[in-house]
């Protein structure tokens, strides 16, 4: 499995927050959920994305935006106007004082807003819980992107668009999946872009030398690799690939392989009901003790701190 694919492998949304919005202006939605992301695409009229930290971001039909948490952001339709709403975590909704919106700008099955006939439209699907999507994924992407309705081809949205407001048994199992292949077709189109400042290991997949480097510690972690060992397998030097190596993914190749292993322990001990055991021998641990203590020194946690307190809402970490 290479790095991409392990990635986009990561989001699982389990009832996610999905709704088509529909505004008339003047109108300006604080979000402060904590949700880990939010996927956006506008289908109407114009909308702004404001970061707290960053530049306004403005989205025309077609455009698809992604906003990670857990910090708060706007969406308006102008980029200064003053927040009239705020969503909390689980979607709830209310004005800056306190009172509740839900039943006043609820517009139909999955559908809210100010004005049934507003100029303005916009489909979005929240990732409420930090389990649903992998950290490593998360630690990828920069705090907001766009994908211009001109720069990416796409058939997914007119299906989240179609299937939003169907109320039919097992419609909310259909719309997370739908969003999570939204979402992989989104990341893909974007890590693609030359001005996507895509992660070192992306880039240095198509290196000859450290490209082969990485797949060889990620299809195999369990292998007791050293740099020597791994050099040998690529036909360089063993200094040789620990500069390329360094130079192009941004880290030693033991540090990178730390990390990896990591990331498949977490989302094991997520995903399964294996032992802490069977998971270290997996990844390339002598058993749970070794992997304990790799995992608290990197992540600050233990494994089973982290399988107990993964599905728990990441403002609740």
């Amino acid at each position: 499995m290479d790095a991409l694919a392990g990635l986009l492998e990561g989001p699982r949304a389990r009832g996610a927050f999905v709704l088509r919005m529909v505004m008339e202006p003047p109108w300006s939605i604080r979000i402060e959920d904590h949700a880990p992301l939010c996927l956006m695409c506008v289908t109407e009229g114009e909308a702004w994305l404001v970061p707290d930290a960053g530049r306004p971001v403005l989205l025309r039909p077609g455009d698809v935006a992604i906003a990670r948490g857990p910090e708060p952001y706007t969406v308006a339709d102008t980029p200064d106007r003053a927040p009239r709403a705020r969503i909390g975590p689980g979607g709830t909704c209310h004005t800056l004082q306190g009172e509740p919106l839900a039943q006043s700008m609820h517009l139909g099955v999955r559908t809210w807003g100010n004005a049934a006939d507003g100029s303005t439209t916009m489909l979005i699907g929240t990732y409420q819980m930090q389990g649903e999507v992998s950290g490593r994924l998360l630690d990828a992407l920069p705090p907001t992107l766009r994908l211009p309705a001109d720069a990416w081809d796409c058939p997914l949205m007119p299906v989240l668009d179609q299937e939003i407001s169907r109320d039919e048994p097992g419609q909310s199992v259909v719309l997370d999946r739908v969003l999570d292949l939204l979402l992989i077709a989104v990341l893909r189109d974007w890590f693609s872009r030359p001005d996507a400042e895509a992660p070192g290991w992306y880039r240095a997949m198509g290196d000859p030398i450290v490209g082969r480097a990485l797949r060889l510690l990620e299809d195999d972690p369990a292998h007791p690799w050293t740099v020597a060992s791994l050099a040998a397998k690529c036909g360089v030097s063993r200094a040789g690939l620990a500069r390329r190596f360094n130079d192009l993914v941004g880290e030693p190749p033991m540090a990178y392989l730390t990390g990896w292993r990591m990331a498949l322990a977490a989302d094991l001990l997520r995903e399964s009901d294996a032992t802490v055991e069977a998971i270290a021998r997996k990844v390339g641990y002598s058993g749970s003790f070794a992997l304990s203590a790799a995992f608290k020194r990197v992540r600050g946690i233990s494994p089973q701190e982290h399988r107990t307190g993964a599905l728990l809402p990441r403002h609740a970490h």
